[in-house]
């Protein structure tokens, strides 16, 4: 198979136990696999070059920087990104080679959906209807946002193609590793909040019944059976607590602002606690833990 002049570059921190099955989704009919990994303590590096990657390491730089690094290290203006829990399916292969079949890509970024599957499954419940990114696109008109929180590709403006087939996301291991990633991303998220402690308060109210709608009616996980109940319960119970965080946090600013000024001193920016991932309103409930 001839390989086409696009760059997969991976982005990773200690994903040994599943880096190589992304690689190989790939491996077969793309130019080249950069594999840019932040420190990993595990054997992520050495898989990656046992699978052909060309392998960088940088230190964290945040979603948005770390993938932006990424691009830069590719040697194709064409890119495909993927993260190291993603799998091209022969479907989407199959749409992104008619691509360059004949002529240059008609549109200057493909988005495509990325369907989850729950752990100790092969692949999506059916009818999925979880994330649609634009992860296919010429980086010379269009990148990642430099931002610590979010990684999306900005368009700016620009018409960006459908690819109708999905890429399979086994995206944790577990349902503890579930809870894990979301404390990580939800003190980051809540930490570079921008809202005022009223809108918060009233947000407070109805995150919970409205993010589990979401998850559960909206993307389909009523789909999933006991799994998809599960996961929709955790992801709401983890955007509350997101709410929660940002409210001690902006509610302790406020505090502290007016006392730092009489004092003649600055203003502490609101520090993370330890214990506070390990406490959750819903935690005690039969179907999170």
């Amino acid at each position: 198979m001839d390989k086409l002049p696009i760059s997969c570059f991976i982005i990773a921190k200690n994903e040994a136990d599943r880096i190589a099955r992304t690689i190989r989704s790939v491996r077969p009919w793309v130019d080249e696999i950069v594999v840019v990994d932040s420190e990993s303590t595990d054997d992520t590096v050495r898989v990656a070059a046992s699978e052909g990657c060309r392998v960088i390491t940088q230190r964290w730089l945040g979603f948005g920087g770390q993938k932006r690094f990424a691009e830069d290290q590719c040697r194709n203006d064409w890119v495909l990104n993927l993260d190291a829990d993603e799998v091209v399916t022969s479907a989407l292969r199959r749409e992104i080679i008619s691509l360059f079949a004949h002529v240059a890509p008609r549109f200057v970024a493909y988005g495509m959906p990325i369907e989850l599957v729950y752990p100790n499954t092969s692949r999506p419940r059916r009818w999925a209807r979880d994330h649609w990114y634009v992860r296919l696109y010429d980086r010379r008109i269009v990148r990642f946002r430099d931002s610590i929180v979010h990684d999306l590709v900005v368009t700016d403006g620009h018409p960006v193609g459908i690819l109708r087939a999905p890429a399979y996301h086994y995206s944790f291991r577990s349902y503890e590793d579930l809870k894990r990633k979301l404390a990580e991303r939800m003190q980051l998220s809540a930490k570079h909040a921008n809202s005022t402690p009223a809108k918060i308060l009233a947000r407070m109210a109805i995150e919970f019944p409205v993010n589990f709608f979401k998850y559960y009616i909206g993307r389909r996980h009523f789909m999933g059976g006991r799994n998809g109940l599960r996961y929709s319960w955790v992801q709401a119970d983890y955007r509350l607590l997101k709410i929660f965080h940002m409210w001690r946090d902006r509610s302790s600013k406020s505090r502290a602002e007016p006392n730092s000024i009489a004092d003649g001193q600055e203003s502490v920016e609101g520090q993370a606690d330890p214990n506070a991932a390990a406490v959750s309103p819903a935690a005690e409930m039969p179907l999170y833990g």
